[in-house]
């Protein structure tokens, strides 16, 4: 797990989100969401937020902090963004990616 990972989180502790395939086109942008599990504070948000907004075509990144519970991201893009890719954005901020079996 990169250092990277906050809130006093030891190397065995993994943080989870989980991908919703929801995604709407809204003038030439694409929102997709994504379910973030073990976000507790600000420099969660700002440690997942600033590895999504790396991602080529990535305009915004909002997130509805729900700390202990699920938290919301709403990725904004030009382009549509694959589940590995946000995974693995994700991964660099020390959270987990688990696949939506809805």
């Amino acid at each position: 797990m990169p250092s990277g990972a906050c809130c006093g989180n030891s190397a065995n502790n993994h943080h989870t989100i989980q991908l919703t395939t929801k995604e709407t086109t809204m003038s030439q942008t694409i929102q997709t969401n994504v379910n973030v599990s073990g976000m507790t504070c600000g420099h969660c948000v700002s440690s997942v937020s600033e590895e999504l907004e790396s991602l080529n075509g990535v305009e915004n990144v909002a997130v509805d902090l729900n700390p202990g519970g699920l938290s919301t991201v709403t990725i904004t893009s030009t382009k549509e963004l694959s589940p590995s890719e946000i995974g693995e954005a994700v991964a660099e901020a020390g959270y987990l990616v688990v696949a939506n079996e809805a």
